[in-house]
């Protein structure tokens, strides 16, 4: 997984609530066993109305999306956070989230970041007029062109597995000499022997 510091670039508002994951990538994409190209399945019945707001030309190539609240609702499919991160978002900042969505989007690489409303409301005048936006995870600001700053809060251990692009694989090989130790000390149960019935 790649590290998350810092992401400067476009943000894109999508000021809708409960939008569920079968929004953010229909059934009908889930057919791939790998985690790329669900990209450009993203919203996919949104993105046929011209006057979608991913569509419009402020919101290309963003890698910040606005949202609003209880963004991810709905089925745990991990192919929701592969298809934003897909697409080029690596930061979502909502007033909440399906529980599931954002563990899924930490896992994927993405910072999913709580504000409350009134600070997303700061924000969403801010790049009403300049979409250009920065998220700094190391000091936990984000900061407009115009001069508008938002601190948030971010869970320590979520963080840190984003700064240093830690996935599970990772976080456990990074143990790697506690499981060694443990296991020299601990033999295994299995003898070897296959058993069969009789």
């Amino acid at each position: 997984m790649r590290p998350l510091t810092q992401v400067s670039g476009t943000a894109a508002v999508l000021d809708r609530e409960n939008v569920d994951t079968d929004q953010i990538i229909p059934k009908q994409f889930l057919k791939r066993i790998e985690r790329s190209g669900f990209g450009e399945f993203l919203f996919f019945d949104w993105m046929r109305d011209p006057a979608f707001e991913l569509n419009q030309p402020q919101a290309q190539g963003a890698s910040i999306l606005i949202a609003g609240a209880n963004f991810g609702c709905g089925s745990s499919r991990e192919h929701a956070p592969w298809a934003l991160e897909d697409y080029g978002f690596r930061v979502i900042l909502a007033p909440s989230y399906g529980d599931i969505f954002r563990r899924n989007s930490i896992k994927t690489g993405m910072a999913p970041i709580v504000l409350g409303d009134a600070d997303l409301a700061i924000l969403k005048e801010a790049v009403a007029a300049d979409s250009r936006l920065a998220v700094d995870l190391e000091s936990q600001r984000i900061t407009h062109p115009g001069g508008v700053e938002v601190a948030f809060d971010f869970d320590a251990f979520d963080r840190n597995l984003l700064l240093n692009g830690l996935d599970d694989v990772a976080l456990t090989l990074a143990r790697a000499d506690l499981i060694d130790d443990f296991e020299a000390t601990h033999p295994g149960r299995y003898d070897g022997r296959v058993v069969t019935a009789a």
